[in-house]
C-alpha cells in the first residue's frame, strides 16, 4: 500500500543495537532516500549502517553513521548539522537511545548518581534531540506525497517517534530511575505535540513491554526469573521482538498516520489493559 511507503530522510538515534538498529533496517527496507544512524558505540553503528544500506529497497538510498552522546548539547548539534549537510532535511526522527538502572533496589537504596545517569540519557537526551530536530523541521517545506488513487496528501514537516516503555504508564518495584525517566518521556512527547502541531510536526511514542534486546538479556542476568515472569504475564508467552517495535515506529512515520499525533502506542500484548482473572 502506498500509505506505508517512505521516501524521505530518516535520523535514527540509538541505532547500534536493539530497537534502534531494527528501526534503521525497517526504514531502509521501506524505501527511504537516506538514513543517518547515530549511536555512542562507533564500531557497532558502523556495522549497522553497512547492513542497513544492504537492505535498502531504494537503489539510491544512502546510509551514513555518526557518533553521538545524547547528553551533550554540542554532540547533538553536530549530529543534526551532519544530517542537514548530507540530506538537506529531516523527515523522520526516531529516538531509541536509552539505558536501564544499574541496580534494582528500593528508592531508599537507589544511588543518586545512577538516577542522574539514567535521567540524563533517557530524558534529557531526548529533550536535546527534539530541541535541535524541531528547529530543522520547522524551517523546511512540508512534504506533499502522491498516494496514487488517493491523490496528493500533505504529510507535514516531519514525524518524531520516541521509543519509551510500558514503564511510561505503569511501574514495578526496584526501578525508580527507569520508571521516572520513561514517565517523563510521556511529558516530553505531549509537550512537543502542543508546541509543534500547528507547524505540521507530529510527535508520538511507542511503549513496549520486555523486548528481546541486550538490555533484556542483562535484566535476565540480574533477575534470573525474568524469563519466567515474562512467559506468565505476556499473552504471546515471550518478549516482544525488536522488529515488532520497529514496525510501530515505521507506521507512525508513514502517510497513513498523518492524522496520528500525541499517541502513546503500547506494545504489551494487552498487559496494561487489566489483570488476568480467569
Amino acid at each position: 500500500m502506498s500509505q506505508y511507503h517512505l521516501d524521505g530522510f530518516a535520523l535514527v538515534v540509538g541505532a547500534a543495537g536493539g530497537i534502534g538498529e531494527e528501526v534503521a533496517y525497517s526504514f531502509a527496507e521501506a524505501g527511504v532516500k537516506g538514513v543517518l544512524l547515530a549511536d555512542i558505540n562507533a564500531e557497532a553503528v558502523q556495522k549497522a549502517t553497512a547492513k542497513a544500506e544492504s537492505l535498502a529497497s531504494n537503489s539510491s538510498c544512502r546510509c551514513i553513521s555518526t557518533v553521538v552522546d545524547v547528553t551533550d548539547l554540542n554532540s547533538v548539534e553536530e549530529m543534526v548539522s551532519l544530517m542537514v549537510k548530507e540530506f538537506g532535511r529531516i523527515d523522520y526522527c526516531v529516538n531509541a537511545a536509552g539505558v536501564d538502572t544499574l541496580t534494582y533496589c528500593p528508592i531508599d537504596e537507589t544511588d543518586p548518581d545512577d538516577y542522574d545517569r539514567v535521567m540524563a540519557i533517557n530524558t534529557k537526551g531526548m529533550f536535546l534531540i527534539i530541541r535541535q530536530v524541531a528547529k530543522v523541521m520547522k524551517s523546511q517545506e512540508p512534504r506533499i506525497i502522491n498516494l496514487g488513487r488517493h491523490g496528493n496528501r500533505d504529510a507535514g514537516r516531519g514525524s518524531i517517534v520516541n521509543v519509551s516503555s510500558t514503564m511510561a504508564v505503569v511501574a514495578v518495584q526496584g526501578k525508580i530511575s527507569y520508571a521516572t525517566s520513561k514517565h517523563a518521556i510521556t511529558g516530553i512527547t505531549r509537550a512537543a505535540v502542543m508546541d509543534y502541531k500547528s507547524a505540521g510536526i507530529r510527535t508520538n511514542q511507542v511503549c513496549p513491554i520486555w523486548v528481546r534486546t541486550p538490555m533484556f538479556a542483562e535484566e535476565c542476568r540480574k533477575v534470573p526469573k525474568t524469563s519466567q515472569i515474562v512467559e506468565g504475564l505476556s499473552a504471546v508467552k515471550r518478549p516482544v521482538e525488536p522488529d515488532e517495535v520497529a514496525a510501530a515506529c515505521l507506521y507512525l512515520c508513514t502517510p497513513g498516520a498523518v492524522a496520528v499525533n500525541g499517541l502513546t502506542l503500547t506494545i504489551d500484548t494487552g498487559l496494561t489493559a487489566g489483570p488476568m482473572v480467569i
